[in-house]
């Protein structure tokens, strides 16, 4: 039986394997759908689920974190995608060159104007911040990294040929994908990756870039990229610049919600893209 497995990206805390499966299983048989495709009968999906390391113990006073907490590296990914969403979306001002100087002003700043677009709308700014935070956490924190991508490995077969990755998903994927060259996965699919992003994410990569070049994931023989026009979190849309040899860069348009992992799912572009394995 060939499997497919996805691989969700932050704000998954206070889900499940299960619950996921029930969500995007659905999407992305749509997305087949819609491209004109069907899935094999023998074809198997499952979901790797890493969100219970972000899950607070103890009193719901510790689910949430203070933005006056804010690392250097936090305050800077806060301030790029404020400057992207100031880009994308009217309504949100551009930071000022007093803000940019400030890291504790701007993480305030950039909290409260990313209020202002639209996929982030209604959501509080401790809530916002706390799901940035998963992002610190997995490039900081070796325990939660490894244990991350051994929530893809446990799922690993000999008849796993496709993995899809959503956002901080993807960073995880590739990593792990890098990390097991021996593993059958020919197709990787990412969905609003954050891989591009320099410095932050890019250049902590493991294994690290070479000459400002992203190693392959032995194995991969195709590896498809695909980005909504406003999805912020996806700052650099482009990955093929950046990684050797070539990736397809796909772009979309998610509508409000840029980032949302189903939109994704149902396109098109994602039907192919899985299709294109069997």
């Amino acid at each position: 039986m060939t499997k497919i497995i996805g691989v969700h990206g932050i704000g998954h805390q206070f889900g499940g394997a299960n619950s996921l499966r029930e969500k995007w299983l659905p999407a992305l048989k749509d997305g087949v759908t819609l491209a004109g495709h069907h899935l094999p009968e023998d074809v198997s999906f499952d979901c790797a689920f890493y969100g219970d390391l972000f899950r607070p113990t103890g009193k719901s006073a510790g689910s949430v974190h203070d933005v006056s907490d804010a690392s250097e590296w936090e305050a800077q990914l806060l301030q790029m995608w404020w400057e992207e969403a100031a880009r994308t979306y009217p309504n949100v001002r551009a930071p000022d060159e007093a803000t940019k100087s400030w890291v504790m002003a701007g993480a305030h700043k950039a909290l409260s104007a990313l209020t202002n677009a639209s996929y982030f709308s209604g959501i509080l700014e401790s809530l916002m911040f706390s799901d940035l935070r998963q992002v610190f956490r997995y490039f900081h924190d070796h325990v939660v990294r490894a244990k991350a991508q051994a929530s893809i490995a446990k799922l690993i077969t000999d008849d796993t040929r496709v993995i899809v990755a959503h956002s901080l998903g993807s960073v995880v994927a590739y990593e792990a994908l890098c990390a097991n060259p021996q593993w059958p996965v020919t197709h990787l699919i990412t969905l609003g990756s954050p891989l591009g992003v320099r410095n932050l994410i890019f250049d902590a990569l493991e294994p690290t870039p070479t000459e400002g070049k992203g190693h392959w994931p032995a194995g991969v023989e195709c590896w498809t990229n695909i980005s909504s026009g406003d999805d912020i979190v996806a700052l650099t849309k482009a990955l093929e610049p950046l990684f050797m040899p070539t990736i397809v860069d796909l772009s979309i348009s998610n509508g409000a919600k840029a980032h949302d992992a189903c939109r994704y799912l149902t396109t098109r572009e994602v039907g192919h893209a899985i299709a294109a394995a069997f």
